[in-house]
């Protein structure tokens, strides 16, 4: 892992493929012991979590089924402070055991605004997968049920994670930096 540039900015290396895969066959492990017997739904939240959704529901062994919804607040490296939803929830949540699969938490303002909408379909219980969390950005306090990693209040790009559209594809995490030497 080196410095590289995506569009106008620089990052550098922040954590390993290894150590995130890792991580995430620890929680498909604690999904299991958790919801045996239960088949739970988990609702991905693209387009961040795809990787860590496809990931994750690799390391579960229980049956369970997985669907996507598309919400979105970021424009650039900066919250945009609302909360878009752009592809709806097409399947009923009434009674299941529901997983929320989400790449990263900061503000939890995303969250704080999904919950409620979800609590309403009156699902048999609502848990929260998160690959990272950025507690000093946090202002909508959040469960997080599964954490892959807490993190520092920094841009991070890869694993799903994008800057402006680009660097999902990064199989490891770069942390943007203002010296790109």
């Amino acid at each position: 892992m080196s410095t590289i540039k995506v569009h106008d900015k620089y990052f550098i290396p922040y954590m390993t493929e290894a150590t995130v895969l890792a991580r995430i066959a620890e929680i498909g492990k604690d999904i299991d012991r958790d919801y045996a017997g239960k088949k739970p739904l988990f609702i991905a939240i693209l387009n961040g979590s795809f990787m860590f959704a496809s990931d994750l529901f690799k390391c579960v062994s229980i049956d369970a089924e997985i669907c996507f919804i598309k919400l979105a607040s970021y424009k650039g490296t900066k919250s945009t402070g609302q909360v878009i939803t752009a592809i709806g929830l097409d399947t009923d949540i009434v009674d299941r055991h529901v997983i929320i699969v989400e790449d990263i938490i900061d503000t939890g303002k995303t969250m704080n605004e999904f919950l409620p909408q979800l609590h309403n379909q009156q699902p048999a219980s609502l848990k929260i997968a998160a690959l990272l969390h950025k507690p000093e950005a946090t202002k909508y306090p959040i469960t997080i049920d599964y954490l892959g990693f807490s993190v520092p209040n920094k841009f991070l790009l890869g694993y799903g994670l994008d800057y402006d559209g680009l660097g999902r594809n990064l199989k490891e995490i770069y942390q943007l930096t203002e010296n790109p030497s």
